[in-house]
């Protein structure tokens, strides 16, 4: 397989920080916001193995996840490479906290070989603004974007481990590259899953899609024993192919 082939095979599913692609064919309207209860997960750095399949093509890689906070300031930093071909991904959030949980100011991607592009949220004028369009939202409270939003949710479930049960649903309004979308995480049932340290039991989690759209789906795996981080996931296209993570290393920090 050649280079490319390889970059464009990680490029085409999101890695631990959510759908790299537009979630739909257009920015939808920004729904009203609904704040929770937040417990932030303790700081630490996460190693993830990732396998790849693409028409019956394994590739493998691998990423590492930086979370931290300390004084009302949070960071998430993921960092992606792929086998022959080295660093595919860099992509950052930071921001502060707030009454909402995590108040994103800043999200930033770079691809491989690519021009890196930003997201500024604007607490003082209460506006988001894109680096690589020029939509604009109005900031209510809780706008998470692509690399905040996993850890808001877990934040969430941690704050309210007896709700985040099978059939419950929680809505967040996320931030990409150039636009904006609702999504959706419905809960499933627990799984026993592959952990650091042998097998743990896990919130299989998902986010699907709308009907009409050619997104990503997203199933992360979250495990209460290992506070709440995600053990396991996977990004599947529509026609099958998928990228899958599975978390081979905590490093408290």
């Amino acid at each position: 397989m050649e280079n490319w082939k390889i970059v464009k095979l990680f490029l085409t599913a999101a890695l631990l920080c959510g759908a790299l692609s537009t979630a739909s064919g257009g920015a939808l309207a920004q729904p009203d916001a609904v704040k929770h209860p937040t417990k932030l997960a303790p700081p630490a750095e996460l190693s993830y193995a990732i396998k790849a399949n693409q028409g019956g093509l394994v590739v493998n890689g691998d990423a590492k996840v930086q979370w931290q906070h300390a004084d009302q300031r949070y960071s998430v930093a993921v960092e992606t490479r792929a086998m022959l071909v080295g660093k595919i991904l860099d992509e950052k959030s930071e921001g502060g906290i707030d009454a909402w949980g995590l108040a994103p100011t800043r999200y930033s991607e770079q691809r491989f070989k690519k021009e890196a592009t930003s997201v500024t949220f604007n607490r003082d004028t209460r506006q988001i603004s894109f680096g690589a369009s020029d939509r604009t939202y109005a900031i209510h409270g809780g706008e998470q974007d692509r690399a905040s939003v996993i850890w808001q949710l877990i934040a969430v479930a941690r704050a309210a481990p007896a709700r985040f049960r099978s059939g419950s649903a929680w809505n967040f309004f996320v931030v990409g590259q150039r636009d904006a979308d609702p999504w959706t995480f419905r809960v499933g049932g627990q799984e026993k899953v592959a952990g650091p340290n042998g097998e743990t039991m896990a919130w299989h989690v998902t986010r699907n899609p709308p009907p009409d759209s050619k997104a990503q789906r997203l199933d992360i795996w979250l495990a209460p024993a290992l506070q709440w981080y995600p053990v396991k996931l996977r990004f599947t296209e529509g026609d099958g192919d998928y990228i899958e993570q599975t978390l081979r290393e905590i490093r408290p920090n």
